[in-house]
C-alpha cells in the first residue's frame, strides 16, 4: 500500500523555526508522532514551538495529540501569538 502525504503549514514563529512556510510528510501518524518527526528534521528550536503550538487539522482545532491524522490532511502549526 502506498504512503499518503500530509501538508504541514507553519505560521509566525513556527515558520521561522522550521525555516520554511510548509512541507509535505508521510501520513498515518498522530500529532505527537508528527511533532517528533518534525523535531528530527528541524531541531530543538522547532520542538520548543511545537510544545506550545495549537494545531488545526483541515481547519479544525485538534486537542487530541494521539488521534490519528487523516490521510491527505493539511496541518497548520500556530504558535501562541503575543498581543492583547
Amino acid at each position: 500500500m502506498g504512503q499518503t502525504q500530509l501538508t504541514v503549514r507553519y505560521f509566525a514563529g513556527a515558520r521561522a523555526a522550521a525555516g520554511r512556510p510548509e512541507e509535505v510528510v508521510t501520513a498515518g501518524r498522530s500529532l505527537d508522532d508528527l511533532s517528533a518527526e518534525l523535531t528530527r528534521r528541524h531541531g530543538e528550536r522547532l520542538a520548543a514551538v511545537l510544545r506550545v503550538a495549537s494545531f488545526l487539522v483541515d481547519g479544525v482545532t485538534c486537542h487530541d495529540r494521539q488521534a490519528p491524522l487523516p490521510a491527505g490532511a493539511t496541518i497548520d502549526v500556530l504558535p501562541p501569538f503575543a498581543g492583547g
